[in-house]
């Protein structure tokens, strides 16, 4: 590593763990940018110190001492967060500068993205100047809820903040980026950071990616990229973080449209998209199509094994749903195993004659947790299996909490992927929230789940390809 990528990554470090934050823009009306940033830090429990800063300023910011600048707070500032005007954001980083400001943060938007390049070529200059980096314009910035840093000028009651967790997800749009969150809260799984670069007129996904690469909290990178400015250094940064952790991508602007509608979006170049998928395959990078690929997938990378082969087993209590989801299995490069003879023994002398031991395992609609337990005990013990699909209709007599205990059971135990498949209403929803919260991956609908474990497949072969 370079000097100035060392100094790059360490200004990562002070954006979500900075000891100091100053935000510029901070004001007691509730409708201001700055006011909703500076909330979030206190809701969320930030310990470091807090400068409110408006040239405005008389007295005290939300019960804070306020600053009319930031040459006025005479104490050191990791982080400074922008939020005023963009004709105003130049003279503010030039007082950043002469703080000797660590880095900044700038969500104001009104630059390039709307055709200012003037004006944000200022802004480059000035933190050249001084020599200190920038985040956005054009962004939310950065969540980490371990170091319980926000600089999203979301309001906390408006979008749900995920908890701790191992996926770390950075975004080109912010739109995009805080919906997602607001899935992921959802969803269950747990977050790491949060990256939020908007128009990336320093600090960019090729940094971004090596951050994340190297921060021992972040299991799984997921990013949603508009343009790459760096193609060469992309690949590079790409080809060593993928053969540490999984780095799933969804890429905007892949039709003349929507490149068109990026450019104007946050100025960015989309590029050739038959380029972006060569790259992606070659360095294992994991390619999301949708948006629900970028959920179904980072939850199975967050709390799954990797696979040894593309070997599937289904049990379900419910005929049709194993039908339609043996077919998602092979539409999506997949296959059944062929189970040992020991294996349905075992599985004949504890099942009712009307179960016909063959995968895909339909067990029956009374199926209840005995039938669940053994069926997952014997399968996953298999050697012609590489992960096991279950299919759990609560809306069966037999499906209960004692069937999800068993799926949580077997799911830390097993050593091998599992997903569930469980689609329903609210008291399917209570126990996938249970299953979820213990590490399960659940999907609606098998074909999510299919395309969730060939991904895994994938990635585990490039991996494996690579002696890693």
């Amino acid at each position: 590593m370079d000097k100035n990528e060392s100094y790059k990554v360490k200004s990562f470090e002070y954006m979500m763990h900075p000891k100091s934050v100053a935000i510029i823009g901070a004001s007691n009306n509730p409708d201001k940018v700055g006011h909703v940033i500076l909330q979030n830090y206190l809701d969320v429990g930030y310990s470091g110190k807090l400068y409110p800063v408006n040239i405005n300023a008389d007295g005290k910011i939300m019960g804070l001492d306020a600053y009319k600048s930031i040459l006025d707070i005479k104490r050191d500032v990791d982080l400074a967060v922008v939020a005023i005007p963009a004709s105003l954001v130049p003279k503010a980083l030039e007082e950043c500068g002469k703080a000797k400001v660590k880095t900044t943060i700038i969500v104001s938007g009104g630059f390039a993205e709307v055709g200012n390049v003037d004006l944000q070529d200022r802004l480059v200059k000035i933190a050249k100047k001084y020599k200190f980096t920038i985040l956005g314009p054009n962004c939310l910035g950065v969540m980490d809820p371990k170091s319980r840093v926000d600089t999203l000028f979301l309001p906390t009651y408006k979008i749900d903040r995920p908890r701790i967790g191992g996926v770390s997800f950075a975004s080109q749009s912010g739109a995009v980026g805080s919906s997602v969150l607001d899935m992921i809260a959802h969803e269950g799984f747990g977050l790491s950071k949060f990256i939020s670069y908007g128009n990336a007129i320093d600090l960019d996904e090729v940094d971004i990616l090596d951050y994340l690469a190297k921060d021992k909290d972040t299991k799984v990178i997921v990013f949603y990229i508009e343009g790459v400015k760096r193609g060469k250094d992309f690949i590079e940064v790409a080809r060593k973080a993928t053969l540490k952790k999984p780095v799933i991508v969804i890429k905007g602007g892949t039709t003349e449209a929507g490149a068109t509608a990026a450019h104007s979006h946050t100025a960015s170049l989309a590029g050739n998209y038959e380029a972006y998928e060569a790259v992606f395959k070659q360095f294992g990078i994991i390619k999301a199509e949708s948006l629900d690929d970028l959920l179904n997938f980072s939850k199975v990378f967050d709390t799954q094994p990797l696979m040894k082969g593309n070997r599937v087993a289904i049990i379900t209590n419910g005929g049709g749903t194993g039908v339609l989801a043996t077919d998602s299995l092979y539409n999506n490069g997949l296959t059944l195993p062929q189970l040992t003879k020991e294996s349905m023994a075992k599985l004949r002398a504890a099942m009712p004659p009307i179960v016909n031991i063959k995968l895909p395992l339909d067990m029956a609609g009374d199926a209840d947790d005995k039938r669940f337990n053994v069926a997952l005990d014997v399968i996953s013990k298999d050697p012609n299996v590489d992960a096991i699909m279950a299919i759990v209709l609560f809306q069966t007599p037999g499906a209960d909490s004692r069937v999800a205990a068993s799926i949580m059971h077997y799911g830390a135990t097993m050593g091998k992927p599992l997903v569930v498949i469980s689609p329903g209403g609210n008291y399917t929803q209570a126990h996938v929230n249970m299953m979820e919260s213990s590490g399960i991956p659940v999907y609606i609908s098998p074909e999510s789940a299919a395309r969730a474990l060939d991904a895994l497949v994938k990635y585990s072969r490039y991996k494996a390809g690579k002696g890693k």
